[in-house]
């Protein structure tokens, strides 16, 4: 696969190629994280799902998951960019059903089920293949540099969308505000059209090895590696529990608490805190060795842990104890 650039730039910023990948990907995570408001408004408050639905919705949204593996092989063999496109276009035509169907009054949660699995198929795709682009954008001394960038992005593009997200469910109600995701997505794909020439696709010659044979090359080389097998065990631990707590988060929030969609979104657009941490190992990188850095993100991951824990403690102690009815005494004989 010939590289996108022909000589190594002082910093990944200088690649017109890197501005437009960083582009694409901004703006495409500024959508979802507006999806992610609207959609959860939409569920919770206008479709009325239940415990089990919201449940279901989560699980459907994540089971694409499973399928990295393969999207990650898969992103190796074919034309990257083509990917990329394939799958924004797929992820734009998906969430445009959803306030068509609104406006309709056909709207089901049966729908978003569909829908949230072809945007997760899709996004599983999309990342796979952006992984595996960014090192045919910048050379490799840049890789730190632009994956640093990557991650501010993400942080600024988490926060903002989600709070534009608020913005748009308690203006134009959460299934026109779907829109907005819709464009990000059309305006990613224009970025990305731009990021340089299309690859040629790898075609499998005589000695190609299958699929299946990469996916388990690549499986037991992580096991080999006791470094990259811990870390993979820990960050799949810290996922899978967040998991837990993101499944009814807005359930609990828009129905037990009863917060408005406007300040359910400013609360999930805090969380952009969490991907701005990590985007400043990189900073850490410069003082700390990697093992360090790694140690330093693992302990400031117990403090949000403990806090949520508490939270719940400390609540029923400040809840105030109804009074209790007094007793009616029993009537006297002869009484009138």
């Amino acid at each position: 696969m010939p590289p996108l650039l022909t000589s190594a730039p002082a910093s990944a910023w200088t690649s017109r190629s890197f501005r437009y990948l960083l582009g694409s990907e901004t703006t495409s995570l500024t959508g979802s994280a507006v999806s992610t408001v609207a959609l959860a408004a939409l569920a919770v408050l206008e479709l009325r799902a239940t415990t089990a639905e919201v449940a279901l919705l989560a699980f459907v949204g994540q089971l694409p998951n499973a399928c990295a593996l393969w999207a990650g092989a898969f992103s190796d063999r074919y034309d990257k960019r083509r990917q990329l496109l394939g799958s924004d276009f797929a992820a734009a035509g998906a969430l445009v059903s959803v306030p068509v169907a609104a406006v309709a009054g056909v709207l089901t949660i049966g729908q978003l089920y569909a829908v949230l699995f072809l945007v997760g198929s899709a996004r599983v795709v999309h990342d796979a293949a952006a992984i595996s682009l960014l090192p045919a954008v910048v050379p490799p001394p840049q890789l730190q540099n632009a994956n640093s960038a990557l991650g501010a992005a993400s942080s600024v593009a988490d926060s903002a969308g989600s709070n534009v997200g608020a913005a748009l469910v308690g203006g134009v109600g959460p299934a026109m505000a779907v829109l907005a995701d819709v464009a990000s997505f059309v305006c990613s794909a224009v970025l990305l059209w731009r990021v340089g020439p299309a690859q040629p696709p790898v075609r499998p010659g005589p000695d190609r090895r299958s699929l299946l044979h990469d996916i388990a090359a690549g499986v037991r080389y992580v096991i080999g590696q006791a470094t990259i097998r811990t870390v993979i065990a820990a960050l799949a631990t810290l996922s899978f529990g967040m998991a837990i707590m993101n499944t009814y988060w807005a359930l609990y929030l828009l129905t037990a608490l009863d917060v408005s969609p406007t300040a359910f979104g400013v609360i999930m657009g805090t969380a952009g805190s969490r991907p701005l941490a990590a985007a400043t190992a990189g900073a850490l990188a410069l003082v700390l060795d990697v093992p360090a850095v790694l140690a330093v993100g693992a302990l400031l991951q117990v403090l949000p842990t403990l806090l949520l824990l508490a939270s719940p403690v400390l609540a029923l102690r400040a809840m105030p104890i109804p009074p209790t009815p007094a007793a009616v005494p029993p009537a006297r004989e002869g009484a009138s």
